[in-house]
């Protein structure tokens, strides 16, 4: 299985809603700064997909609690 920017930007965007950004400096919570360092690889390396075994544990279990949401 494959993990494509789309389904990563979806991701992102449903932990932003579960866990916003704080204080004055609007700091990311953890869960969205792991996907969003991912996401920013991604875009680097000028990915638009990669497969699901190459990210690390802790990410997988975020975008599995994500796509569990969108059942």
């Amino acid at each position: 299985m494959n993990l494509t920017l789309t389904d990563l930007e979806e991701a992102i965007n449903y932990w932003r809603r579960q866990r916003p950004a704080t204080g004055e400096e609007c700091a990311l919570s953890p869960e969205v700064n792991l996907l969003a360092g991912i996401y920013a690889m991604m875009i680097f390396d000028g990915l638009t997909e990669r497969p699901m075994d190459t990210v690390d544990a802790a990410a997988r279990q975020l975008l599995t609690l994500w796509r569990q949401q969108q059942a």
